[in-house]
């Protein structure tokens, strides 16, 4: 299913159906819901939830991603829930005494981009907030998606983990299309942009004699020059610079009383 929710004006695009087994707090159902909401999905289907359904904790909880909550679906095991994918991926934390391949969030939402772009139903399948899936629901699933967590710490609660999933489906499908604006277009800027700036600087520096070893000045205008070469500079930029360069220049040429007060004490020390 994919079309445009009438209330939002969103349009809504395949992607994989998010799976929720047995969760207890509606405000959980709802956070994950908004978290769907943030990167596009909108198939959210409940396994048997604690608190039945529908739940005014999850709809407040949701921050008006009312078209994800307005169509979700509620089962009573999770073989109802998943019985139309051709694919689903079992989230877990925890190693299983059993052959499957573990991925991370990043390969799965590769690997459902295809599938899913085929017109196939794929899902994800979140376990319970205490205690996750059992072996058996993972069984039925095709791969273990695992997120490179801190082992001391790798508990989420479902709507960060479906977060990170979601995020990870956008990026996959849309690529840098899905980001919502561009940065302002720059303008490189050019090889004589740089020299004139690295010139502009030179001279500035040997009017303040930055360079005191003569000998040294070859291989230290090297190195500057080396410098801004390798910050791919854009013209404004280069602008910008050059006038801090003519604005210090400025500032050294004007009279200055103490400045001057402390040189010709020290010529008359000299002296």
């Amino acid at each position: 299913m994919a079309g445009t929710d009438s209330t939002k004006g969103l349009e809504l695009k395949a992607g994989p159906a998010i799976i929720l087994c047995e969760p207890q707090l509606g405000e959980n159902i709802g956070t994950a819901a908004r978290a769907m909401a943030n990167f596009g999905l909108w198939d959210m289907r409940i396994v048997n939830p604690r608190d039945g359904w529908p739940s005014d904790k999850a709809r407040a909880a949701a921050s008006k991603a009312d078209h994800v909550i307005d169509r979700v679906q509620v089962f009573d095991t999770v073989e109802e829930a998943i019985a139309d994918l051709t694919r689903c991926y079992a989230t877990t934390a925890r190693s299983r005494d059993m052959y499957k391949p573990v991925i991370g969030p990043d390969v799965a939402a590769d690997e459902m981009v295809a599938p899913i772009k085929n017109g196939e139903k794929v899902g994800i399948l979140f376990g319970r907030e205490r205690w996750g899936l059992n072996n058996d629901e993972v069984a039925l699933c095709d791969k273990i998606v695992t997120l490179p967590v801190e082992p001391a710490f790798a508990s989420l609660n479902i709507a960060q983990a479906v977060l990170v999933l979601a995020y990870e489906w956008r990026r996959a499908f849309n690529g840098a299309d899905s980001l919502p604006f561009e940065g302002p277009e720059e303008q490189p800027a050019t090889r004589e942009d740089l020299v004139g700036l690295m010139l502009h600087l030179e001279e500035a520096l040997d009017r303040v004699n930055f360079f005191k070893t003569p000998g040294k000045r070859p291989s230290m205008v090297a190195n500057l020059r080396a410098m801004f070469a390798r910050a791919k500079m854009n013209v404004q930029e280069v602008r910008t610079f050059r006038g801090v360069v003519a604005a210090l220049d400025r500032r050294h040429e004007r009279p200055n009383p103490k400045r001057d007060q402390s040189k010709y004490k020290q010529k008359k020390d000299a002296e």
